[in-house]
């Protein structure tokens, strides 16, 4: 499957980051039109949430399984 014909919910973060780049490019070009910066907009803001949320479910899995000092897997709160 093509990245092209892949839906949101199956772009990996890193694509979905990508995608949200070109948006800002083509918006920021400022050469598309009312309809399509609007559309675009709307792209990206799904594209941006859904990295955050990806983000935060990651640093949650990563507060989950940090070492201790001695090899044991304990839990604990990771920096911002």
């Amino acid at each position: 499957m093509s990245k092209a014909s892949k839906t949101k919910e199956e772009l990996t973060f890193e694509e979905s980051l990508n995608r949200l780049e070109q948006i800002v490019e083509v918006l920021e070009a400022g050469n598309a039109s009312l309809d399509e910066s609007i559309k675009l907009y709307e792209e990206g803001m799904t594209l941006a949430k859904s990295c955050m949320t990806r983000l935060n479910e990651a640093k949650l899995k990563l507060k989950k399984i940090q070492k201790n000092a001695g090899g044991a897997l304990e839990e604990s709160d990771i920096e911002n």
